[in-house]
């Protein structure tokens, strides 16, 4: 009766061994063509950057970001990972991670048998080597992933030591809100380095591993405890320091960052990206030290300021020697409790007022004034686009006859008009160019003798970009956001230093600022500082910028939904900040005076006419560029109608008869005056003395001209025409 059993189980049995070698080879087949390549080196592994961390000029990181797959910045050695960390670690997820070779087969076993005893799945057994390459090739939590997973885990451990494996491991392994490590890990629930843990809360981070929400910390204080106390028990200690160890508390805090740099970091970027990456970090020239200082300062200023209505400000601080930026500087950065401070306001194009005047002054002496030059401080009255405008001092006083230098220290609007109809607004705008004011790209006309008194929107950064120019002795370049930026750009002469030089003189001469400003102004610093304010149209913005032997300094205050101040002025809001800031720059070192060119020369002048001092005349002492010395003005070197303006629209008054109506014609002021013929519509209407006209108005299009004869010359000056209409 067996005999033809065993005849008939012989084919079968033969077909199952075919059949299950079928399925080996299936097996290794597929295994083979699933594994994944084993890295060349595990810092390699961790690549993948989607966003750079960015670094102060010592290294000390500006912003923090978890956006990147792996953890690149918060790393430690293993010898710098306390010792009964890792420990706890090996006690809590492979307690035989140095015999075995990537696969524990024993954990594996029985933990096959704990999961078919609960009929589920309660315990898994991957080894850290096994968790690494969990990490670095996820998949979906099946048997094919396990077995996988065993196979490259085998592989990795031929390739690397255990050491190297485990300190990846310790640095990459995954908490709560994204952090990766354990570096990471004690930031986010301590606020502190892991040389500071005590033994509770290293034995925390080792469990937290698990399941980062079931033990959260500050949620699910009962089962952290349970599972600390469970590792505990696994350690071979003495009771007392058993229970020492139980008795310690878990000190939690929210790490909070000190400083916001969210508008420098994405500015940075900009212009940067991923070209300056040294694995992922970017070394900038932010002086962490000085930032958090101006920022503090900036907020406490704006905090007492808030019942001024002012809510917004920002501060750049430059190291003019390179043009490296050492702060930048948005109020209430990071403050989610105050207004429109996401925007960042220096780069915020605003009015910046009389702080542009220096700039003004600096190309009238390159095109021949000098700071004896006497400016006429008298009421004036302008057409401005489609109408006139009647120019006066913040102060409303007048003081007549001014030299350069008092017209510059004193902020004088009348006299800083006269310099750009001298200039022509033309010129000076080519000239702003040239320090890097770009914002400023409408045409002349579009701005016109406004330019003088900061009618053009510019931003801090350009503002402060360009007073290094001045602070440079006229050499332009470009300001830097990396280290080393500096010695890669270029730089251009834009002005000469002599003229450079005489700027920073009259800013910095506490007496030439008298008059508007008094003997005891704010604006006196303690150390040799030129220094500017500026005051927009009711009072939207306040500026203070200078600049002393080594650093530049741009503050500015306001509101950015264009709001007016309470009357805050650039002296009376802003000048402080700027004052203070520069105490904190100049605490710690010796100060310099400002660079004085050898080449200027000294002359006694008159006070009231400019011209060499006589024996009969209070006189002073002022600085010439080399060859130009005291001499009588020569008048403008470009004459032009300055009233009416390009385009001007009048409207005859019903109120006043027709044959009553005058509008004057004027010019620009002219030394040595002979004679001036009037055109209108190419037709001569008048000759006068006087460089104005008064013309009855008519209804209708014009176009006005003027030839203008001087003393001494026979050919008359042409003036551009000009066209107008009268409604």
């Amino acid at each position: 009766m067996m005999f033809p059993v065993r005849l008939f189980n012989r084919p079968g049995r033969r077909a199952v061994a075919i059949g299950g070698c079928s399925a080996v080879v299936a097996l290794a087949v597929a295994t083979l063509l699933c594994l994944k390549p084993t890295p060349d080196d595990l810092s390699g592994a961790a690549a993948g950057i989607r966003k750079p961390i960015y670094l102060d000029r010592r290294g000390r990181p500006l912003n923090i970001t978890y956006e990147n797959a792996w953890n690149i910045y918060d790393t430690a050695r293993i010898h710098h990972i306390p010792e009964l960390l890792q420990r706890a670690f090996i006690l809590s997820e492979d307690k035989r991670f140095y015999a075995h070779h990537g696969v524990d087969w024993l954990a594996r076993l029985n933990a096959a048998w704990q999961n078919l005893l609960a009929g589920g799945v309660v315990r898994g057994a991957s080894t850290i080597t096994e968790q690494v390459i969990r990490m670095m090739h996820p998949r979906a939590r099946t048997f094919w992933s396990r077995w996988m997973e065993g196979f490259e885990a085998m592989l990795l451990e031929r390739e690397f030591s255990k050491i190297e494996i485990f300190e990846f491991y310790l640095n990459q392994v995954p908490y709560r809100a994204r952090r990766r490590g354990v570096v990471q890990a004690a930031h986010y629930y301590f606020d502190r380095d892991l040389s500071t843990l005590n033994e509770k809360e290293l034995l925390a981070l080792a469990v937290l591993v698990r399941s980062p929400e079931w033990l959260d910390p500050r949620r699910q204080v009962a089962n952290l405890d349970r599972s600390i106390a469970d590792l505990l028990g696994r350690f071979e200690l003495e009771d007392r320091d058993r229970e020492w160890i139980d008795r310690q508390k878990l000190d939690l805090r929210r790490a909070e960052t000190a400083h916001d740099l969210s508008h420098f970091v994405a500015r940075a970027y900009a212009l940067s990206g991923y070209e300056t990456c040294d694995r992922g970090r970017v070394h900038t020239t932010i002086d962490l030290e000085v930032q958090d200082k101006a920022q503090r300062i900036l907020d406490n200023r704006l905090e007492l300021m808030a019942k001024r209505r002012v809510h917004n400000g920002a501060v750049l601080v430059v190291d003019h020697t390179t043009n490296e930026i050492i702060a930048w500087v948005v109020g209430f950065a990071g403050r989610h409790d105050k207004p429109f401070n996401r925007i960042d306001a220096v780069t915020v194009r605003r009015q910046p007022g009389s702080a542009l005047k220096p700039l003004l002054y600096a190309e009238a002496l390159r095109k021949g004034w000098t700071a004896a030059t006497m400016l006429d401080d008298s009421p004036m009255e302008e057409s401005v686009g489609c109408g006139m405008h009647t120019y006066h001092n913040s102060s409303r006083d007048h003081y007549g006859k001014i030299s350069l230098r008092e017209a510059l220290g004193n902020s004088l609007n009348i006299p800083a008009v006269r310099a750009i109809q001298y200039v022509t607004p033309k010129a000076y705008l080519s000239f702003l160019h040239l320090l890097g004011i770009r914002s400023l790209s409408g045409h002349p006309n579009v701005y016109g003798d406004g330019l003088a008194l900061g009618n053009g929107e510019i931003t801090l950064y350009e503002l402060v970009q360009a007073y290094t120019v001045l602070a440079r002795m006229g050499d332009y370049k470009p300001l830097s956001f990396l280290e080393g930026e500096h010695l890669r750009n270029g730089h251009e002469r834009v002005l000469s230093e002599d003229i450079a030089s005489l700027i920073a003189d009259i800013l910095s001469d506490p007496g030439a600022r008298e008059k508007e400003f008094g003997w005891d102004s704010i604006l006196n610093f303690p150390c040799q500082t030129a220094v500017k304010t500026g005051t927009s149209s009711d009072y939207r913005d306040a500026l203070a910028v200078g600049f002393n032997d080594r650093y530049a300094v741009g503050v500015w205050m306001g509101n950015l939904d264009y709001s007016a101040m309470d009357k805050i002025t650039g002296s009376s809001g802003p000048a402080l900040v700027l004052r203070s800031i520069f105490n904190e720059l100049n605490r710690y070192r010796e100060v310099k005076l400002l660079y004085f060119s050898e080449n200027l020369e000294k002359h006694r002048v008159c006070i009231e006419t400019g011209l060499p001092a006589t024996g009969d005349c209070e006189f002073r002492d002022e600085w010439f560029l080399t060859g130009t010395g005291p001499t009588a003005p020569e008048g403008q070197k470009v004459v032009r109608i300055r009233k009416p303006s390009n385009g001007l629209m009048l409207a005859m008054d019903p109120r006043i008869p027709d044959n009553c109506e005058y509008f004057e014609f004027a010019l620009t002021d002219i030394q040595a005056l002979g004679k001036v013929r009037w055109f209108i519509n190419d037709k001569p209407i008048s000759v006068t003395k006087k460089p104005a006209y008064n013309w009855k108005l008519s209804r209708g299009n014009f176009r006005v001209r003027a030839e203008v004869y001087l003393k001494g010359r026979d050919a008359p000056v042409t003036t551009e025409e000009v066209e107008y209409r009268v409604n």
